[in-house]
């Protein structure tokens, strides 16, 4: 069956047989388009090369970290093949971005900050205390907090960490967190741990109910089943790459809750700006006013973020988050320097301030022209295809979509207001997906027709269209080794154009998988601590979203479970193939009643104890009937992490 549907590829005059799964060459289109991206910039402008490379004080020897078993955590020689000028694969804004996020090492901000860049897809900062480290975004993973911490210690001296700031609720700034610090310490009062109101809830939160999704999806955006080069992934446009490792978290230990709140840490004064709600639902801004230095976070970066992140998120809050870059211009206008939790910071109060202005206006604009659009009637996706952008933000290289776009974050803003509906009553109640295609497919002509037109299509250099007949053949006809291809194709052109660098990751990571398959992947965001951190609360809401409602349809079954160590109780309620939790809630005649601590309860989760075992060993006890139990924790589906995107 392949060789058929290959030589049916390679007679629409696709490319050679024995390299068809592997990525092609550019198309003279693409090549074209590219080329035109450079001529209507300034892409030699110096000032950011300046600012990503200034107060370089060391880079890490090899600039490999491994893990305690020896695998590779982070590698930075597989970027190094990004210098130069840009290959006609790869869109050169985007090239010329990633060249500066590049710039790895040990950097000096100001006198008593500096930053460690490119070992991992954040920053992490050191403040130097009185008597030891502030740390700000202790990176996404233990190892390379630990690894680059060492390394930044051997250059600075060897001090306590005396406190650690999460700036927000993302796990790229806090997961590396037992790599910089011991929770001993944390919990006998020697190191503070200091974050938004709101952390603890919404990084948990995230990371849990549609974490398997976001999890998958995420693999798209950070492109992590790609190898690095130059027809494969070159960055994520905000930094690099994901670190593989170990996520952690600590709780905090002190809450920001209010803008104008102060907190002297280890004698450093530090005044805070509340951005609930901008990047993340818990974040904070910061300025040390003895030094003259504001920390930005992730409020403000140097380059269009995301209103909505294509890995799946709640949207955010576009005209808000303008609003708080603006609070920002007032409330400091002393800083002399301002650096971020991605990127490289800048120098000198006029260029803080319009560096703060443009990214205001860039955010404000973006609200503002979608509410305006969706307001004369024009639908979602048309105002994704709203190509106007103001002159002086264009020739801002900070305000450019090399991590969200124009296109996608104007989406995001209909979608805040109005949600996924456009109105039109022909689109309430759509077929599925497949059947939608196959439908397609055989209205116009055929699977061979269809292939024909996405051909021309290709060869016209109309990708968009193309990819829009090829993703109907795909989906039709799943098996079909030539729509396969030529949909693989169509995409990886689209992605050697993508000036966004999670948009090239999407497009090329599904030209791969359509060509490959999936493979998996070592990304995962539910580590122990992550449960750990969950609500009892949001425990059980998770166990209800994997119950398998067809096997339990029809029961109607009620378990108190007591946790004996923490003197609560739960009411767990099954009716109508729904699991309800009630804190506080006796029933009146359970069918069984579970007493165990929490401890062993996240035994029976974690470790996948069976509760028979713990039973067993007196860690639970049961009373009533078992099976009541039973009927709820045997019929729990197990999530499938590579589940298909690109295909039905």
């Amino acid at each position: 069956m392949r060789i058929r549907h290959t030589l049916v590829l390679a007679a629409l005059g696709a490319l050679p047989l024995a390299h068809a799964h592997e990525p092609q060459p550019t198309t003279p289109a693409t090549a074209q388009a590219n080329r035109a991206v450079a001529a209507a910039y300034d892409l030699a402008q110096p000032q950011d090369l300046e600012d990503a490379s200034r107060g370089l004080v060391a880079t890490l020897p090899g600039g490999v970290i491994r893990d305690a078993q020896g695998n590779i955590a982070w590698d930075g020689g597989q970027f190094a093949f990004i210098r130069g000028a840009a290959p006609d694969s790869v869109n050169p804004s985007l090239w010329r971005q990633e060249q500066l996020n590049n710039q790895a090492g040990l950097f000096k901000v100001t006198d008593g900050i500096w930053q460690i860049r490119g070992y991992d897809l954040a920053n992490m900062t050191l403040v130097q205390g009185k008597t030891g480290w502030i740390v700000i975004d202790p990176l996404l993973t233990a190892e390379t907090a630990k690894a680059t911490l060492a390394f930044a210690m051997q250059q600075l001296g060897h001090k306590p960490v005396v406190a650690v700031i999460y700036t927000h609720s993302h796990v790229d700034h806090f997961g590396g967190v037992r790599g910089v610090v011991d929770e001993a310490d944390v919990r006998a009062g020697k190191v503070s741990i200091i974050a938004p109101e709101g952390f603890m809830e919404h990084a948990v939160a995230e990371n849990v109910l549609a974490g398997n999704a976001m999890t998958r999806r995420a693999q798209y955006q950070f492109g992590t089943p790609l190898a690095f080069g130059e027809r494969g992934a070159v960055g994520s446009g905000l930094g690099k790459t994901v670190s593989v490792g170990s996520m952690g978290l600590i709780p905090p230990t002190d809450t920001v809750r209010q803008t104008g709140e102060e907190r002297v840490v280890d004698g450093v004064r530090i005044q805070f700006l509340m951005a609930n709600g901008s990047e993340a639902p818990a974040e904070f801004a910061f300025y040390f006013p003895d030094l003259k230095a504001l920390c930005l976070s992730e409020v403000v970066t140097a380059n269009m973020h995301n209103i909505y992140t294509i890995r799946g998120a709640q949207m955010r809050d576009a005209l808000g988050w303008s609003k708080y870059i603006n609070r920002m211009i007032d409330a400091f206008p002393q800083a002399q320097v301002a650096f971020r939790s991605h990127h490289w910071p800048v120098w000198g109060a006029d260029r803080i301030r319009q560096h703060l202005a443009h990214q205001r206006d860039a955010y404000r604009f973006i609200h503002d022209q979608a509410v305006g659009l969706l307001n004369q009637g024009r639908k979602m996706d048309d105002i994704a295809n709203a190509t106007f952008f103001p002159q002086g933000l264009k020739n801002d290289f900070s305000t450019h979509g090399y991590y969200g776009t124009l296109s996608h974050n104007l989406r995001a803003v209909y979608n805040f207001y109005l949600g996924y509906y456009d109105a039109n009553p022909a689109t309430l109640d759509p077929l599925p997906v497949a059947e939608s295609s196959q439908r397609y497919v055989k209205a116009m002509g055929g699977i061979d027709a269809v292939l024909k037109q996405a051909r021309t299509a290709f060869d016209a250099g109309d990708y968009r269209w193309a990819a829009v007949l090829g993703n109907h053949a795909v989906m039709a006809e799943p098996g079909n080794e030539a729509a396969r291809m030529q949909q693989a194709a169509t995409l990886e052109q689209m992605g050697y154009q993508a000036e966004s660098g999670v948009w090239r990751n999407a497009y090329l990571t599904g030209a791969q998988e359509l060509r490959q398959g999936t493979k998996p992947v070592r990304l995962s965001t539910q580590g122990p601590d992550m449960v750990r951190g969950m609500t009892l609360e949001m425990i059980f809401d998770f166990l209800a979203v994997r119950l398998d409602r067809q096997k339990v349809d029809g029961l109607t079954l009620a378990t108190q479970v007591n946790f004996t160590d923490a003197n609560e109780t739960y009411a767990l309620e099954l009716s109508n193939a729904v699991l309800n939790n009630t804190k506080g809630r006796q029933l009146s005649h359970p069918d069984a009643t579970l007493s165990l601590t929490r401890a062993a309860f996240f035994k029976m989760l974690l470790a996948k104890v069976p509760l028979p075992k713990l039973i067993e060993a007196g860690e639970a006890k049961v009373e009533g009937n078992p099976k009541a139990l039973g009927a709820v924790l045997t019929n729990l589906m197990e999530f499938n992490p590579l589940f298909n995107i690109v295909t039905p």
